[in-house]
């Protein structure tokens, strides 16, 4: 769509582009090197991710795709990229929106992250702090810094996570749904069904005692389970480790008379 699309600006068909015919063979080998290079040497793909990105962005503008009888640019990606365009589409984008940032930086950064910082390029526009970013995507590790991007796009915390499998017996399942629809009923309809088994996980530890490094697990369930409070729930809790039955534990653990 976009090798036909683009030959329209607002109504009026643009003036197709001159191409040169030596230059255009040299991208087009240029690419075919690199994607070619890039199977045999899976593990140093980031090296020239950047050179791709650039070469292809060219291929789109001066439509060197008709050099190869292709109808397209779309068609032109689906025979360098049987898998999945995307990546190409990707790699075009980080050429195009990091402009602000040297290719040695996006270089050393590599290319998950580089096209991490896109998604958050786009969203800023000129607003974009690329120097601030790319020291950030330099101190921390790949799933962090896509972690820390998805927590600015979307304003909410986020953390890696996984989905895991196991076998139940139908004969389980009544249970099991009981005890989440509890949880949920104490924590907050609202909060997922993988909070609500952590909760139970954690009760369940913290009244079987026969692990020395469970209290450290108790107590990271607990932290979570404060930040989810609402703040009047929060309130109340404090209240009441301060105020309630547990009030001696908690100034004895403060060393308070």
């Amino acid at each position: 769509m976009i090798g036909l699309t683009s030959l329209w600006i607002d109504g009026r068909r643009r003036v197709e582009p001159e191409i040169n015919p030596r230059r255009a063979v040299f991208v087009l080998g240029k690419i075919d090197e690199i994607l070619s290079w890039e199977k045999t040497k899976e593990q140093e793909r980031d090296v020239r991710f950047v050179e791709l990105g650039e070469y292809l962005c060219e291929v789109r503008a001066k439509q060197y795709w008709k050099l190869e009888k292709l109808n397209s640019f779309d068609h032109f990606l689906e025979k360098r990229f049987p898998a999945s365009r995307r990546k190409a589409y990707y790699l075009m984008a980080i050429h195009e929106k990091l402009t602000r940032i040297p290719k040695p930086h996006l270089r050393e950064v590599g290319w998950s992250k580089a096209a991490e910082l896109v998604k958050v390029a786009r969203k800023d526009g000129e607003r974009f702090d690329s120097a601030t970013w790319l020291h950030t995507a330099k101190e921390l590790s790949k799933e962090s810094f896509k972690t820390e991007v998805e927590r600015y796009l979307t304003g909410k915390e986020t953390e890696p996570w996984e989905i895991i499998y196991f076998k139940l017996y139908k004969s389980q399942l009544p249970v099991l749904e009981q005890a989440l629809e509890t949880a949920a009923l104490m924590l907050g309809s609202d909060k997922s069904r993988g909070y609500c088994l952590e909760m139970i996980c954690a009760d369940f530890l913290a009244g079987s005692g026969t692990q020395e490094n469970q209290s450290e697990v108790l107590v990271l369930s607990l932290e979570r389970l404060y930040r989810i409070l609402p703040a009047d729930r929060r309130e109340q809790l404090l209240k009441r480790l301060e105020e309630g039955p547990w009030k001696d534990c908690v100034r004895s653990d403060r060393g308070l008379p």
